[in-house]
């Protein structure tokens, strides 16, 4: 598969219901798309071996789509590529059943060469190169100032993930917060604003990793604002709210098409043609039809039956914001050991099994107009180190009570208080 199929694909799951661009870091969208940035560690990446990466980010996509929707009744946004990263970040770092409860949901193989050379080229492919659109991830870790990691694995976070070291003071809560969130703003272009709270972090903070996706984009046909206008969107069989519907019609209106029996499928491109937006619109007022066919095979399917068809377009203009705590839906797709102290095994970030991951934070903003999309998302992976009991003993150095008892019988015989044993 070629590197460009490769990315459209990528981005098509994250733009869809099930999938989202991710971040950037300048103010000015065209001198960001002009700045390079450096080149993760790929060496040992293959055309296969990118292929498989994102068969999983995929999966995964599709996966994580379904489990959220069962809580979420409203709009559904969220930038799986970014979930994605920042939690094989993690798993990079876990050892014994907390891996293959990890593996099992990310689908990728930990500590190998050719599967972190993979992630390399997909961010190389991702910030590299660009024309007509602005796409940029970053990536990064705060660790606390007077923790010991593993050299090892912060080597590996900075060689392959491109993520930038810094050092923090966690027990300081409201300015690492601070920190942390102004450097988010920064590579998001200010869409993902205070995400974590400063009560989220503590003395027992250790290690937070963190990744920003945002992506702007304009549509290789651009809507005429002059054409939208005014309709009722129809939520469901008895609610109907008001939307600024888009309209593309004439001799222009060719885009990607194709239809199933039960659903309309249409693709819009940004301009560059490397990213284009999918959308699958139920031919029933019904989108449980949409999701319960929403897989990776599907998706591929769908892409390669796309003709380029005539077809007036109406598609609604719309901007919102989602925020998650990802640890329920986490451990209900199956990652459990690793949000429970004493039980969790992150042995290969710190060589012991004090961490735990105490919150998964996933925050994401899209915006949809004539022009084209603005889009990015934001995930945080705080981890802390458990609450140590002071080892077993017993120091009897103020007032007690104690007992005399009849063992067999368990009658108490003598009971009394000791307030002032020098008496």
């Amino acid at each position: 598969m070629k590197k460009f199929n490769i990315l459209a694909i990528l981005v098509i799951c994250i733009v869809l219901a099930s999938a989202v661009f991710t971040v950037m870091l300048l103010q000015e969208p065209d001198i960001i798309s002009k700045k390079q940035k450096p080149l993760a560690k790929d060496t040992y990446a293959t055309a296969e071996s990118v292929d498989s990466l994102v068969d999983s980010l995929n999966d995964f996509s599709f996966s994580f789509y379904q489990k959220i929707i069962e809580d979420e009744e409203g709009n559904v946004f969220f930038s799986p590529y970014s979930i994605f990263v920042a939690l094989s970040m993690a798993y990079e770092g876990t050892s014994g059943n907390t891996a293959i409860e990890m593996q099992n949901i990310l689908n990728v193989l930990q500590n190998d060469s050719v599967t972190q050379s993979s992630f390399g080229r997909i961010y190389n492919l991702l910030n590299q190169n660009q024309e007509g659109y602005i796409i940029s991830t970053a990536n990064a870790f705060w660790a606390n100032q007077d923790y010991q990691f593993l050299e090892s694995y912060l080597d590996l976070l900075q060689n392959y993930y491109m993520a930038e070291a810094n050092e923090i003071n966690f027990s300081q809560n409201e300015e690492a917060a601070q920190i942390i969130n102004t450097w988010i703003e920064e590579q998001t272009n200010n869409k993902i604003k205070d995400m974590i709270k400063p009560d989220m972090l503590s003395a027992l903070t250790k290690l937070v990793l963190t990744n920003a996706i945002y992506f702007k984009g304009s549509w290789a046909k651009q809507f005429d604002p002059d054409a939208t206008h005014e309709t009722d969107f129809k939520i469901n069989s008895e609610e109907t709210v008001k939307a600024d519907m888009m309209g593309y019609t004439g001799e222009n209106s060719t885009f990607g098409y194709t239809e199933t029996d039960d659903l309309k499928i249409l693709e819009l491109n940004y301009q560059g043609n490397d990213l284009s937006m999918i959308i699958l619109l139920p031919k029933e007022n019904n989108i449980s039809i949409a999701e319960s066919v929403l897989n990776a095979d599907n998706l591929t399917n769908w892409h390669n039956a796309l003709e380029d068809v005539e077809i007036d377009v109406s598609i609604p203009k719309f901007k919102f914001e989602t925020e998650y705590t990802l640890n329920g839906l986490l451990t209900n797709m199956g990652m459990v050991d690793a949000f429970i102290p004493e039980i969790a095994d992150f042995s290969k970030m710190d060589g012991t099994r004090n961490l735990f991951i105490s919150k998964v934070l996933h925050k994401a903003f899209v915006e949809v107009n004539e022009e084209g999309t603005e889009a990015a998302a934001a995930t945080v992976v705080i981890m802390e180190l458990t609450a140590i009991m002071d080892p077993n003993v017993f120091i009897a150095d103020h007032p007690f009570i104690f007992l005399i008892q009849h063992k067999e019988t368990g009658s108490i015989i003598f009971i009394g208080k000791v307030m002032d044993p020098s008496n």
